[in-house]
C-alpha cells in the first residue's frame, strides 16, 4: 500500500477514533512487562470468572466509565488538557495490557531487547498515545450524543477475546464498529484496538520494524526519545 494511502487510512482512524478509544490511545503504561499464561488455571475457576466478568462486560464497563468522566469534567467546566491527562491515567491505564501490546509492537525485535529497552518502548507507547488523544478529547464538546454497544457475538480463544463496539456519535447517524483486542490476566485487559481495519499495535509494528531494519534499535529509541521531548513540550 502506497504511504499516501496509508496516511489518510491513519487521519480517518484518528478522527472517529477519538471517542471509542478514550486514550488507546493509548494509550498506556504501569502495566507490567510479562504477558500472563493461563496454564495451569483450574478450568472451573475460569468458568466462574467469565461468568462474573465476560469480556464484553469488561470492554462496555471501561468505555463507559471514562466517558462519564469526562462528561462529568466537562459539565464542571474542568475539562483541561491536564484534567482529561489525569482522567485518562487513572480511568483507562489499569485497564490496558501495555505488556502484551508492547511486545507485539516490537515483534521479532522483543526478544533481543534488554529490560530498560523494553520499559522504554512501554513508556514511549503510552506516553505518545496519551499526548495525541489529550488535545482532541479536552475539545470534543458532543459527548452527550455518543452512544455505545457491544456486538454480542465475541471472539474467542484461550484468554484472549474480540470484542467489537458499535458507537454512534450522532443521533441518526449510522454507528461505526471498534474492534477492542483483549486478554484475560488478572482481570480483562484491552491490548489492541481496531477500526477499519487499522490496528493501532499493528501500526507500531510496521513502524518499529522499518526503522531497526534501517538504522537499529539504538537509533530507534534515540528518536523516539527526541518525539517525547518535543510531545512534552507541548
Amino acid at each position: 500500500m502506497k504511504k499516501g494511502k496509508i496516511k489518510v487510512r491513519l487521519f480517518i482512524f484518528k478522527t472517529m477514533i477519538k471517542i471509542a478509544f478514550i486514550i488507546f490511545a493509548i494509550f498506556f503504561g504501569g502495566q507490567s512487562l510479562a504477558v500472563a499464561s493461563t496454564h495451569g488455571q483450574d478450568n472451573t475457576a475460569k468458568e466462574v470468572a467469565d461468568i462474573i466478568d465476560p469480556p464484553s462486560s469488561a470492554a462496555l464497563n471501561i468505555m463507559v466509565s471514562a466517558l462519564s468522566s469526562l462528561k462529568e469534567l466537562k459539565k464542571q467546566g474542568k475539562d483541561s488538557k491536564q484534567n482529561v491527562e489525569t482522567l485518562i491515567r487513572m480511568k483507562l491505564l489499569p485497564n490496558l495490557a501495555m505488556g502484551v501490546a508492547t511486545k507485539i509492537a516490537l515483534d521479532n525485535h522483543w526478544e533481543g531487547l534488554n529490560i530498560q529497552q523494553k520499559q522504554f518502548f512501554q513508556y514511549y507507547i503510552s506516553e505518545s498515545l496519551i499526548q495525541d488523544y489529550v488535545g482532541i478529547l479536552a475539545s470534543y464538546d458532543k459527548l452527550n450524543s455518543v452512544q455505545i454497544s457491544v456486538d454480542p457475538n465475541i471472539r474467542r480463544k484461550d484468554n484472549k477475546a474480540i470484542v467489537k463496539l458499535n458507537i454512534t456519535i450522532n443521533e441518526g447517524e449510522k454507528p461505526f464498529t471498534v474492534s477492542l483486542k483483549m486478554i484475560r490476566l488478572d482481570a480483562w485487559h484491552v491490548y489492541d484496538v481496531v477500526f477499519s481495519g487499522v490496528s493501532i499495535v499493528k501500526n507500531y509494528q510496521a513502524q518499529f520494524n522499518s526503522y531497526i531494519k534501517r538504522k537499529g534499535v539504538e537509533a530507534l529509541i534515540k528518536r523516539s526519545e527526541q518525539k517525547l521531548e518535543k510531545l512534552n513540550a507541548k
